[in-house]
């Protein structure tokens, strides 16, 4: 009886992992998989992997065929088969005798089949190393490992002309702009590729086997052992070991090499006992600065065209547009800019003086760009000789003598060496003014004389059709809006997002009757709350007060519209909302990790880099609230309550209630004082237009908590001089001990030159001036190293004058 018990619970300990896995074991011909979020997969004998349908994240419709690891919570995919057409919902993946396996959609469309060779296929197997294959009589006629994705596993063995491809970003599973291959001439390379054509670009990193060019031996297979080392195998078996020294034990950890979408080959590891907590570790990865890498001709860099590189702490490229640019598509960071205006070379109405001006970036350089060499130049002549060069779009002013121009667009942009005092001017157009057409005055006379004509006699023939139709329209909309009138319940408020509607019974189940507070603000209380039914399950849900009703009103109908509409991996997420008599609720993502005021003034010191990724986070958010969503935001509360964590420490501005909204073609706004006190900027109280610049001021105090992982206000200290935060670090600044900032936190110490910047940075923010703020854009680049911060001033508040 005891004997048959052990069986049992080994049974329900690996029921979680396998709750929707079919019977481990060869896979027969006829064996099929449908895509769908409740679809079986077939599993590795261990249970290590699984094969099936994987759901994408930004589209709950559309599904890839994937290996992923199956006993860690992370669902990282190793392998994947259809990233350019994702399969319906419905589609179906068959075993076939003759053609292996085939993945058609629900109309019969094939999308992908797996080219097996003319055998017949005889099952399908999916082993302990996460290789899935079709096997004949008596060999292996496909194998994923012989037709990688962006991933190589311990035991695969690359050969040459097999390449990785990278994904095109983190949700898009399209073959992206980056590749990896061993090449004819046995080098390891990685590479650009021109999309959508095939065009491989020279190298931004290469591993040379074949030695001198005497060599016999060249490599002709990349090996990824089982003990987690990467190295190139030549043909006389010698090794070019890519990977470093491997502590970790196999038997422990997993590992795998993924070409990330960014360009970066990395290794990583994950502890295989995982209890929830464990993450992917990068171990190793190439180049070390994919920034400053060989400049590529014919190709727009690690960026897209018009943008910045820069490294951000664990060594991985960010891109960012400079000022009078934007991204063309606002959803992908690494993607092109465009210029807010136009340059034109036609005759334009005033002097070029009146008209645009220059963006000036220090130590910024975008290569292979130019156009023209002038020297010896001195830097206003570099400068005038763009401002009146209709080609010119940015001049870098180099060596003290030379000035290099380009035009658009520009490629390969990233940080220069700073010992070639590089000045990067770049033009941009002066205000909001639009773009201009030039015209003929005669014709344009000539136009609207020929346009009142055509009108005049399309009007006087149609004007008695046009008042039917009118009527007619006017009648159908009214006896629409009168039946819409009485399908809506009672003070509903319509939304044009996707949110999703909950009533207040929904809601007070969730919160299991709104038992577990979060936290309290000046609108409403916080509940952590569960939805079942829900891909997201934990949530959180904000029950504003109904005591002020004309605030709470207020509040719910800006944070819906508005908040619903906004999407950055910096800002919390609204998922939805409840509009159910009295009750208002707001239902967003949950958490994990709180608010940045706990983790940063509650228990242990964070550490250095987990410090400095939240502050650019934070500054990343602020700049898509400030410039990047359709709605300009000025959230006027930035404080720790305010961001809040999530698993993996990332951190998001979450309350949007008090934000004051903003056209984008308006540029301040009065209002009362809003805010939290020791973050408030000085023209709250001083009756002053409101700009995004109050978020700035706070963003510098709130830089500073960061820096020295204490309040911005501090009665109970010891030292009177260090009761105010912004005061006490100035005076550090100016006294040269920035060290006492930091106190015993070595790896800030190791780190002075970025506490140093980081302390300019928020000195610059703090000023009482407003006009000496800078915006969130150039802080984002001065955190980021992008451009150099200059000295700042006294942020002292006879500084400032109204």
């Amino acid at each position: 009886m005891a004997l048959g018990i052990f069986p049992l619970i080994s049974f329900l300990l690996l029921l979680p992992v396998w709750a929707d896995a079919q019977t481990v074991g060869n896979i027969t011909v006829g064996a099929f998989l449908s895509a769908d979020e409740n679809s079986d997969s077939w599993v590795s004998p261990s249970g290590d992997f699984a094969f099936g349908f994987h759901q994408l994240s930004n589209n709950k419709n559309l599904f890839l065929l994937a290996i992923w690891y199956n006993r860690i919570p992370e669902k990282t995919l190793v392998w994947y088969a259809n990233g350019d057409r994702p399969a319906p919902r419905g589609s179906k993946l068959q075993l076939t005798a003759d053609r292996g396996f085939v993945l058609n959609s629900p109309q019969g469309e094939q999308l992908w089949n797996s080219e097996t060779r003319s055998e017949v296929v005889d099952r399908g197997i999916l082993d302990d190393s996460g290789n899935f294959m079709l096997l004949g009589s008596n060999s292996i006629l496909w194998e994923s490992f012989k037709d990688p994705a962006d991933t190589v596993l311990p035991s695969q063995i690359l050969d040459k002309g097999v390449a990785l491809s990278s994904r095109q970003s983190e949700t898009n599973f399209s073959k992206g702009r980056f590749q990896m291959v061993l090449q004819s001439d046995g080098d390891l390379v990685l590479a650009t590729v021109n999309l959508p054509s095939k065009h491989v670009n020279d190298p931004y990193y290469k591993i040379v086997t074949a030695g001198d060019s005497n060599s016999s031996s060249p490599g002709f297979q990349l090996v990824f052992n089982e003990s987690g080392y990467l190295f190139v195998l030549s043909e006389n078996e010698e090794r070019s070991v890519l990977t470093p020294t491997i502590t970790g034990s196999a038997k422990d950890l997993y590992y795998r090499a993924t070409l990330d979408f960014d360009g970066v080959f990395t290794l990583y590891s994950h502890p295989k006992a995982s209890t929830g907590n464990g993450t992917w570790t990068s171990l190793w990865s190439e180049p070390e600065n994919i920034c400053t890498s060989t400049a590529v001709d014919a190709s727009s860099g690690v960026c897209g065209f018009n943008s910045i590189c820069s490294l951000n702490a664990e060594k991985r490229p960010s891109c960012g547009c400079p000022r009078g640019y934007a991204l063309v598509d606002s959803s992908n960071q690494y993607g092109n800019c465009k210029p807010n205006f136009t340059l034109s070379c036609e005759e334009e109405p005033g002097p070029v003086e009146d008209l645009y001006e220059f963006e000036v970036l220090t130590n910024v350089g975008w290569p292979l760009g130019d156009y023209a060499l002038l020297e010896p130049f001195t830097e206003d002549q570099c400068r005038q000789s763009c401002l009146h060069d209709c080609m010119c779009a940015v001049a870098v002013f180099r060596e003290g003598v030379k000035c290099w121009k380009k035009r658009l667009p520009l490629t390969n942009g990233r940080p220069v060496p700073s010992h070639f005092g590089a000045k990067a001017f770049l033009k941009v157009r002066k205000g909001d003014r639009p773009p201009f057409c030039p015209h003929s005055p005669n014709q344009e006379i000539k136009n609207q004389e020929t346009l009142i004509l055509a009108l005049s006699v399309l009007l006087g023939m149609s004007v008695f059709f046009i008042f039917i139709l009118v009527t007619a329209t006017c009648l159908g909309f009214y006896f629409i809006y009168q039946k819409r009138l009485k399908l809506l319940p009672k003070n509903e408020v319509v939304v044009e997002t996707n949110l999703r509607t909950f009533t207040y019974k929904e809601l007070a189940n969730a919160t299991n009757e709104f038992k577990e507070e979060l936290g309290r603000g000046s609108f409403g209380i916080v509940y952590k709350g569960t939805l079942p039914t829900s891909y997201v399950g934990q949530v959180a849900v904000k029950r504003l007060n109904t005591v002020v009703h004309d605030h709470a009103e207020k509040e719910f109908k800006t944070e819906v519209h508005v908040i619903g509409q906004t999407h950055h991996r910096n800002l919390v997420r609204l998922l939805g909302f409840c509009d159910d008599g009295d009750n208002r609720l707001l239902v967003y993502e949950y958490l994990s990790n709180g608010s940045l005021a706990s983790f940063l003034f509650c228990g242990s010191r964070p550490s250095w880099s987990q410090r400095t990724q939240i502050a650019l986070g934070i500054a990343r958010g602020l700049l898509y609230l400030h410039e990047e969503c359709s709605t300009q935001i000025i959230h006027c509360d930035i404080k720790p309550q305010n961001i809040l964590l999530d698993e993996h420490y990332n951190a998001k501005i979450s309350d949007f209630g008090l934000a004051k909204l903003l056209l984008m073609n308006q540029s301040h706004t009065n209002t009362a004082i809003r805010g939290t006190k020791g973050y408030v900027a000085a023209e709250w109280f001083r009756n002053l237009p409101i700009t995004v610049k109050v978020d700035v001021y706070s963003f510098g105090v709130l830089l500073l908590e960061l820096i020295c992982c204490r309040r911005s206000v501090d009665m109970e200290s010891d030292m009177e001089e260090r009761a105010i935060l912004t005061d006490w670090a100035y005076d550090c600044y100016c006294e040269g001990t920035l060290d006492a900032l930091v106190e015993n936190d070595i790896d800030a110490l190791n780190d002075i030159a970025k506490v140093e910047r980081f302390v300019q940075v928020a000195i610059w923010c703090i000023q009482e001036d407003p006009s000496l703020r800078p915006t969130m854009r150039a802080v984002s680049q001065m955190l980021e190293g992008v451009v150099e911060v200059p000295i700042p001033p006294c942020p002292c508040p006879y500084a400032f004058t109204a």
